[in-house]
């Protein structure tokens, strides 16, 4: 791990970082701009400088903490700032805490400098976002040492430490894509990497160093854990992007269309590969068909968006199911489209073959075909229930259940003829307004009422690896977004893509704001709210492809989210969803 997380750094090194940043004009940090090259972007240089003479113990810590804010990344003027010791066991690619209001540092008895960070949030060695640092890591002691007459530091925390802004400008979030255990569906996992040239280069890296521990029954790597990066990517005038790797690797036919795969969805970030060629060991990875290179729009059948999934609108109009586009909504010619049985919500799977709605004030769920050729019968799959949610499908054909009963919210799903009741620490017991599940079959968003306020919440569903994968287990539900203040409610939940998820917040009697909240929590970027919409819509039709509109609805309108553009529709549209 250590020559991996070495060779990230020095592929991060590589990255000249564009835009204007606010830094010091004084001290130890000199700017510069390049002058750039034809087809390249000019940017700010920072080049810290290194501890000069004389320097007293809380100007070496502050100095400290600017240098590691060069640009380009690299680390080795920080390191003139530790003793000789420290600067060999120092090790900042293991982790990276921002923060927002610059530390100052104190004097304090004994020798040491202390500094108190505030705002500060933490990143993991592959760039995944972490959450807020914990209490205990924000006041930070560097005992210190005379060497050569001068005081440097003797220990430091292994993290790059910079200003929330400087990584803001810096950083930019992507995705890395993996199996769900079972190896039918790909999932997204966030995280954030170097803005620039080398984006080839940090992608196949980090995808090289897999899944983070806390994802183990999430997902799954084909990429053998035995391969390092030799060099850095390289990119032809054709879009061809060779991959050196070395190491041993045991690769199937099989494993070698996953892994690809994986390579495809990840590297199709970066605008210029229009195909992959892996060597391995100087050996390049044979591919089906005897094709050299594996296209990057290749592996369409592992789309975490679901393959094939239908990009037809669902609602309920009078208490039956309507299908079509925004042009027109007509009834399902299934039984839920020709009778009235008081369904209040539906979900649909991802083929569009089957539907299933709650009933009887939330106490049942029904099943039905959509279309008039399977069985003219609506099957109550559950009933007795207090108070059931809007139901969600994923990949495997399982309708996932929240039911909020009078000791709190009860999760469970139904698969074939197994309904199976799932724990979801800090979601089971819980009020709970709303859910989804993702269509991946890894996430479980929903929106929690905690202390009179509502907040967004995410669990990660595990699962077996054989047959559609049975569901193990959950981890704990994190918050990764918040409600309006005071009583404003998060009116609706929906995907946006896979890896964000929109909310609906009221901000007053008629305008509403939909948010784009990212998986993992983290400020996932500048687009993240959009302009109030002048309606008070109620409800929200989002889907995980990102090529299909997000609509709000409200009385009598359906409001394109992006564009704000209104389409009239029939007022007694109730609601409105993508398959899902």
């Amino acid at each position: 791990m250590t020559r991996r997380l070495a060779a990230l750094l020095a592929l991060i090194g590589l990255v000249l970082v564009a835009g204007c940043v606010r830094v010091p004009t004084d001290g130890p940090i000199e700017e510069s701009r390049s002058e750039g090259q034809p087809g390249t972007d000019p940017g700010i240089f920072i080049d810290p400088r290194p501890p000069q003479a004389g320097e007293t113990r809380a100007e070496i810590v502050d100095h400290f903490f600017d240098a590691m804010q060069a640009t380009p990344i690299q680390t080795g003027t920080a390191m003139e700032f530790l003793t000789k010791d420290a600067a060999a066991a120092w090790n900042p690619q293991l982790e990276t805490i921002t923060y927002d209001e610059a530390p100052v540092p104190a004097e304090a008895p004994g020798g040491a400098v202390t500094v108190r960070l505030t705002g500060a949030d933490v990143l993991d060695e592959r760039g995944a976002w972490q959450g807020a640092l914990p209490p205990d890591r924000r006041s930070i002691t560097f005992p210190m040492a005379m060497e050569d007459g001068e005081w440097r530091i003797d220990a430091a925390p292994d993290a790059l430490i910079v200003p929330e802004n400087w990584f803001e400008t810096r950083y930019r979030q992507v995705s890395l894509y993996f199996f769900d255990p079972t190896a039918s569906i790909l999932a997204p996992e966030p995280v954030f990497v170097p803005r620039g040239e080398q984006l080839a280069s940090t992608l196949t890296q980090a995808l090289v160093m897999g899944p983070g521990e806390g994802l183990r029954r999430v997902v799954q790597s084909f990429v053998p854990s035995g391969l390092e990066v030799a060099v850095g990517v390289t990119v032809s005038d054709d879009g061809v992007a060779d991959i050196l790797l070395e190491g041993d690797a045991q690769l199937t036919a099989q494993t070698t269309e996953l892994m690809m795969a994986q390579l495809a969805w990840t590297l199709r970030q970066d605008p210029a590969i229009e195909s992959l060629r892996v060597s391995i060991g100087g050996v390049v990875v044979p591919l089906p068909g005897g094709v050299t290179s594996y296209r990057v729009d290749s592996g369409g059948e592992y789309d975490p968006a679901g393959f094939q999934s239908s990009p037809l609108l669902f609602g309920l109009r009078d208490g039956m199911v309507v299908s079509g586009d925004v042009t027109g909504l007509a009834a399902v010619t299934g039984p839920l489209g020709s009778r009235n049985l008081g369904i209040e919500s539906i979900g649909v799977s991802l083929d569009a073959g089957t539907v299933a709605g709650i009933g009887a004030g939330g106490t049942s769920l029904l099943v039905g075909d959509l279309d008039s050729t399977g069985p003219d019968r609506v099957t109550t799959v559950v009933d007795g229930a207090t108070a059931l949610l809007r139901p969600s499908w994923d990949f495997a054909g399982r309708i996932w259940l929240v039911d909020q009963t009078a000791a709190g919210a009860r999760v469970s799903y139904v698969q074939g003829n197994r309904i199976e009741e799932v724990r979801v620490p800090g979601l089971t017991g819980e009020r709970v307004r709303s859910f989804l599940v993702s269509r991946d079959g890894t996430r479980l968003v929903a929106v929690v009422r905690r202390a009179g306020r509502d907040v967004l919440v995410v669990s990660r569903i595990q699962h077996t690896a054989s047959g559609r994968g049975r569901v193990l287990g959950a981890t704990s539900a994190v918050r990764i977004a918040a409600g309006g203040e005071g009583d404003m409610p998060i009116r609706a939940i929906a995907w946006s893509s896979p890896e964000r998820v929109a909310m609906l917040v009221p901000v007053a009697s008629t305008l509403t704001e939909v948010a784009h909240v990212s998986v993992d929590g983290s400020p996932a970027g500048p687009d993240i709210t959009t302009a109030p919409i002048d309606a008070g819509l109620r409800w929200l039709a989002g889907s995980p492809d990102i090529d299909e509109p997000l609509y709000g609805l409200a009385n009598g309108d359906l409001v394109n989210v992006s564009n704000q553009q209104r389409i009239e529709i029939d007022p007694g549209l109730a609601m409105l969803v993508y398959v899902g």
